[in-house]
């Protein structure tokens, strides 16, 4: 009898039974689908809704039959993409691509599997699986943290952790000397990171950073056309859970990110095209407004976007969340004219605690005061 290949849900926190769960899928020749913890119940039933898995096994051991949808011969892997914002899309990867990935990164990290990896964030996020699969299919030695605690990641370090992937919100917490290498993903990097830092660009589709430190990594391929990021290598998904794919006629993956790609190699990303703010005729990046008021010593956070304006089409807001009293305008307006052209300077602050944020450390936008 043929076997047809299932996808199963893995309703359990980081541990050795999860796993176990996916040494067994996959030895089955299912493919899985880690749920995130934290989800909320609504959140829980789109991301459920978005991967269609035929089995959920849950935190007792407990399996469950679902109507759900098989996969094909070689999938390894269903995530759901990490975008604040719209129903959650889901991303299947085979095993060829979690492999190149793995390959990838470990050339250009010069990396020879003796490294002790820390897992300390999602796996229900490509940038945290990458890490269990490095344990998984090379055998890696591992620590799993099933969450983020600054003191214990730090602890671990000192314990023997050696390597680790953080978003920029852990990198601030923690003291980064005491790793060899950390690799930094999911939100927008600071203006400066330590030298053992390594800057990643890639999405859920790409599975994880496909470029370091603005440079693609070997086998990748990009190209900007008409201003957008367009990628192709072999750890790029094999299509969305519906079936399906925004390829280029040449095999091209749209990013969706805007960006250069210098003479020497070298890629910069702008953001997201849907984040330009042409305010006035002219464009500005929120990217390049958030690195500069990074550096002011009142600012401890800060999300810059485009908000409807009569006048202006679009003015530029800042939300800020402040280290002690928080700055005037007047500022703030003066601090990034020192570097940046006056029509980039915030014509209006919002003032928060702090910046709402998805499970990956990105920016909830939708969730921000008063955002348009």
């Amino acid at each position: 009898m043929r076997f047809v290949p299932e996808l199963v849900a893995l309703d359990l926190p980081v541990g050795p039974a999860f796993i176990d769960h996916v040494r067994s899928a996959w030895d089955r020749g299912d493919a899985v689908a880690p749920l995130d913890q934290r989800l909320p119940a609504d959140a829980r039933r789109r991301t459920l809704d978005a991967l269609r898995p035929t089995r959920l096994v849950s935190a007792d051991g407990l399996t469950s039959v679902l109507d759900g949808d098989l996969v094909e011969p070689g999938d390894a892997l269903v995530v759901t993409t990490s975008g604040s914002t719209g129903t959650p899309k889901a991303v299947v990867h085979t095993h060829a691509s979690l492999a190149a990935a793995l390959r990838a990164s470990n050339s250009r990290l010069a990396l020879d599997g003796t490294e002790c990896w820390l897992l300390c964030i999602p796996v229900a996020h490509v940038g945290g699986f990458l890490v269990l699969a490095r344990h998984l299919l090379a055998s890696t030695p591992l620590t799993v943290h099933d969450h983020f605690e600054a003191d214990e990641v730090m602890r671990a370090a000192r314990s023997g952790a050696t390597h680790v992937s953080l978003v920029a919100t852990a990198l601030r917490r923690i003291d980064p000397s005491l790793f060899t290498r950390i690799l930094l993903g999911g939100a927008a990097a600071p203006s400066s990171v330590p030298d053992n830092v390594t800057v990643t660009y890639g999405m859920t589709e790409t599975m994880g950073g496909f470029a370091y430190d603005g440079r693609p990594l070997d086998d990748v391929s990009v190209t900007v056309r008409d201003g957008e990021i367009l990628m192709k290598g072999p750890m790029l998904m094999r299509a969305y859970r519906d079936g399906a794919m925004p390829m280029t006629p040449d095999g091209y993956f749209r990013t969706g990110d805007l960006g250069i790609l210098h003479d020497d190699g070298r890629l910069q990303v702008h953001g997201r095209r849907g984040d330009l703010i042409v305010t006035g005729a002219e464009k500005v990046w929120p990217a390049t407004v958030e690195r500069v008021l990074e550096t002011h010593p009142a600012i401890r956070e800060c999300v810059v976007r485009g908000v409807v304006d009569p006048e202006w089409g679009q003015r530029v807001v800042a939300w800020i969340a402040p280290v002690g009293a928080a700055p005037s305008l007047e500022t703030i307006r003066a601090h990034v004219k020192e570097s940046l052209p006056a029509y980039c300077a915030p014509r209006e602050l919002r003032i928060v605690d702090a910046l709402p944020r998805t499970s990956l450390g990105k920016v909830d936008v939708a969730g921000l005061p008063d955002s348009a």
